[in-house]
This record gives structure tokens, sequence and C-alpha cells, in this order.
């Protein structure tokens, strides 16, 4: 399998073919409208007639009504999913990898239309849906339906004389049950689709009712091309539905279904463990990846690193810091720094962070759009004051900024000092928004300390231009990856996952698709005639 970057892809031209939600979207400004889900290959209401509204967190404008399904809801999902899943379960590798191939080229086709549906939702950048979120959907596809063909199966020869061959085979599980969150929709959820097709599952996916738009257009594209001359024969309409709604409501009717052979879910710790209870109770396969709170560990020699010194560096830990304003999982939030360059590291950290340009998601020079909610800017709000109470010193940023729409969720990045990595809930609790915490230490051992020293464990970054420390550091972290000189820096065939509280499982390359498929042995005896009888102990014939 090669490895898959992508980033920094120009956005190709847009097509003129549009389903029923593309076409409302086409680049052009965008008016309320119903979202619908998608069920068996059409647009569905939820039985109730119940909605729920979708904001723009840039300005508080709705930009869809939602479907607030249910049970019922998702049974039929699951119900038209599972109708599908005979047909496609049987068809070939080179079969599914051609139709989920074409379903990458129809959406890098409309690649503007779904950076702005994704921005206009969860209120990030365009300049970073563009750069990011689209190319790696794309990417997630092309590598799943390049890798699947090639998983290996396992072959084992017994010697005589109990001369045997065994081979591995791996069959589909039929309906899986996907729940994504809302800080990377499409990038994530493609990141699940790719390999639940490439297997010859069928799917119900449950997006997050904040950020629910590109999850249907997804859907859409499965659906379109499914109808194609060359696809109808064997991707039967059902291959793949969404059904929107609250957590509750839709997400634990998905995970209780008995019909619903694996779940994989990406979210929340607290809300990770109720559906890790849920699956465990009727037996079914989960895979959770769920919070992080990861720490930068920074030693003084980390600046020779880089041909722009301490400034490169701390660059490259902004960035770890506050992309996407912090909402990703694998954020830096608890930065480390080695004593000797401590004060030096914070005096260029603080002004680098002040000037981050926080506005319009559409505008060209912003580096950080709103949080997704106005809800969500409130959690995080809660813990800056929760941080001064602690005797935190906020270096910069803090408030609300000025000059922007009301209705939006605006925040300016925030930088904290003085505060216990140990015991403050600032620093050791995940937070989740574009807030960090500073902290000088003076050893090793300490700083590992400090580092494990949460619930969470999904990963961290190790920043020195000593290789034996960097190996020595990178091993003791009780974390599930390690970055070294570098944050970020995905290669798609790696395991991706957390230990502790963080998550139960891995994903990426083989492991994605040995999750989506079942193992089955099959033992097949050699020489049969010259293979002596088993006898039970005690007896002198065979049995």
């Amino acid at each position: 399998m090669a490895a898959v970057r992508s980033f920094g892809r120009r956005a190709p031209a847009l097509s003129a073919r549009r389903g029923p939600l593309l076409g409302l979207l086409g680049g052009r400004p965008f008016s309320s409208a119903a979202l619908h889900n998608h069920v068996g290959g059409s647009p569905t209401l939820a039985a109730s007639g119940a909605t729920l509204p979708n904001v723009n967190p840039a300005d508080g404008s709705l930009v869809s009504e939602i479907p607030r399904s249910q049970a019922d809801d998702v049974a039929a999902a699951v119900a038209a999913a599972e109708a599908a899943a005979g047909p496609y379960g049987k068809t070939s590798y080179a079969q599914r990898a051609a139709l989920v191939l074409r379903v990458a080229e129809l959406m890098e086709a409309r690649f503007e239309e779904f950076a702005l549906a994704e921005s206009r939702d969860s209120g990030k950048p365009v300049a970073l849906t563009r750069m990011v979120d689209i190319p790696r959907a794309v990417d997630n596809l092309r590598f799943f339906a390049g890798a699947a063909p090639f998983l290996p199966t396992a072959a084992h020869h017994m010697d005589p004389p109990m001369a045997a061959l065994n081979y591995t085979e791996r069959s589909p599980l039929g309906v899986v049950g996907l729940i994504t969150p809302w800080n990377l929709p499409l990038y994530l959820l493609t990141w699940k689709v790719a390999p639940a097709l490439m297997m010859g599952n069928t799917i119900v996916a449950k997006p997050s009712e904040v950020t629910p738009t590109t999850a249907t257009m997804l859907a859409e594209l499965v659906a379109e091309a499914s109808a194609e001359p060359a696809f109808a024969d064997y991707a039967p309409a059902g291959l793949m539905n969404v059904v929107h709604g609250l957590g509750p409501e839709v997400g634990q009717a998905l995970v209780a279904d008995p019909k619903v052979k694996a779940i994989s879910f990406t979210g929340g710790t607290a809300t990770g463990a109720m559906v890790g209870q849920t699956a465990a109770g009727r037996f079914a396969k989960a895979s959770l990846e769920l919070g992080g709170k990861n720490a930068t560990v920074v030693f003084a020699d980390a600046r020779d690193n880089f041909e722009g010194g301490l400034t490169d560096l701390v660059k490259r830990v902004t960035r770890a810091a506050f992309l996407n304003s912090g909402q990703i999982c694998l954020c830096g939030s608890r930065i480390f720094v080695e004593r000797p360059l401590y004060n030096e590291f914070v005096a260029e950290l603080a002004p680098r962070v002040g000037e981050l340009v926080v506005g319009d998601p559409n505008d060209p020079v912003t580096n950080l759009g709103p949080l997704v909610s106005q809800e969500h800017r409130a959690k995080v709000e809660g813990y800056i004051t929760i941080a001064k109470e602690e005797g935190g010193v906020v270096l910069t940023g803090g408030e609300r900024p000025a000059g922007l729409p009301e209705g939006g969720a605006y925040l300016r990045p925030t930088l904290i000092e003085g505060l216990s990595p140990v015991t403050s809930r600032a620093a050791t609790e995940e937070i989740f928004g574009p807030v960090a915490t500073i902290h000088p230490f003076d050893t090793e051992d300490e700083v590992v300390g400090y580092a494990n020293g949460v619930e969470y464990g999904l990963c961290a970054s190790v920043w020195t231009s000593n290789l034996d420390r960097a190996h020595r550091v990178s091993s003791a972290l009780d974390v599930g990856m390690v970055w070294v000189n570098t944050w970020l820096h995905r290669d798609l065939r790696t395991p991706f996952g957390g230990v502790k509280a963080s998550g139960v499982g891995r994903e990426g390359g083989w492991y994605s698709l040995e999750f989506f498929s079942e193992t089955k042995n099959v033992c097949i005896a050699l020489g049969l005639d010259s293979q002596p009888k088993p006898r039970m102990p005690g007896h002198a014939e065979g049995w």
C-alpha cells in the first residue's frame, strides 16, 4: 500500500451533475432548506415529521432543518441496509473498488460544494476544508479501494502424521453502524465508509446533528454511483443509509439494534462508554475512538532541528495546539517546555498565538473560525474561568473578539500558564477548544509523569534533536501514537487509536479492513489414509 498525502490540492472544476442536495449548494449563497435522511437510496423525512435546526456557527443563521429521527427511522434504515447486504456481500474486491473509486471521482468533481458545506456547518475556515477535509475524504476512499484487495490472509501447513492445510477466509459482517463527530465530519465518515464498503458491508450512518450536511451529500453520491449502468447490477439501493437526529434517540437505537453487526464510533469518552456497554451486551464488535488531552513535549535542544530555530519550532507547536480552533482530538493542548528554554519559548509563543486571526470562515486571511456552537463555546469559556480560579495566568486570549457577528460562536485562542499539570482541571481535562496550557519541566522522568498523568492516552508529540531521547521518551509515553519533531503527520497505513479513556481498538490500514470483516479458519486434512485414528483413553479401538 502506498502512503497518501494530498494536503494543498487545488480544487477541481465543478461538475454540472448534482444530486438533490448538491444542487441546492452549487457554490451559490445558501438559503435554509430541509435536509433529509437517506434510506434505501432515497431521501426521507423522520416518520414523526419532527425536525432539528442546523445552525451556522459563524453568524447563528439557519442552514437547514434536519429530521429528528427516532428508533423506527433507524429500524427502517437497518432494514434497507440488510436488504442490500446479501447481494452486495457477494461482490468481488474489484467490483467494490470500482464503485468506491467512482464515489471518489464524483466527490472530487464537486469539491467546492463539499468544502463550502463543511465550512458552513462546522464554522471552520473554507481554506481549511479545501486544504484538509475534502482532499483527505477523497484520499480515504481511494486508499481503501486500493488497499483492500491486498489484505493478507493466513495459511498454515501441518506436518504428518496430522498433515493438514489451514487457511483463513474473510467475509462481510453485514450491516454496520457508523457514528461520527462534528469536528471532522466528512474526513472521519469516509475513514469508516471506505473500508466498510470495501469489505462488502452495508452501512447505517449517524452523523453529528451539529454538522449533518456532508453525510447526506456522501450518501447521495453513493446512490448516484450505484445507479450508473456499470454498477447497477451489483450495487443495490441501500448500500449507505444516513439517519439524522440526537444521540440518545438515534445513536442508541443504532447501537442496540441486533441486526447491526458492528459499531464504529468516534466521539466523546462518556458517550463512548455507553456505546461500548450497549454493544458488549449483545456481543457486537465495537471500535471506539474517543477523547484526548495530549502532551506536546519540547526539549531545549529542539530548536536546533529547524532552519528558522525557535521561531520555526514555536510555529509548529502553535499549529499543533490551535488548528481547527483546537477542535481536533489530536491537538497538543498541554505544552511542556524544558526549563532552560521555557522563558524564551513563552515569550515567542504568546504573541504568535495572539496574532492568529479569528474571523469569517470565508475570509482567506482567517486562521480560526468560530467554535462549532454557542453551547460548546460556553463550555470552553467555563474552563477558562476554572483556570483563573485555579491560579492560572492568561497570557493571551480568553475573550470573545470584537467586530464579528453576535450570533457567531467566536473565541480568541487562549494560552495559560501557572497551572499545576497534576491537579488543575483546566490542565488535565479535555476542553476541545482553542485553549492550551504551558508548563516548565526539568527531567525526562518528570515530564513523562506529567504526560501520562491524565485519564487519556491518545497521542503526544516529542520535540528534540537527540535521537536516543526521542526513542526513549516515545517508548515511555502511555499513548497510542507519538510524533517526533512533527504533528498530524499521517500515513493511512498505520494504526490510529488510543489507550485508557481514549478508546478501544485501532483504525487505519489493515486494522480497519480487519474490523469490518469476519474471520473464518478452514482446515483441510491431507493424506487421510496415512493418518492414525485418534483413540479415546482406555479404549482399544478408534472412534
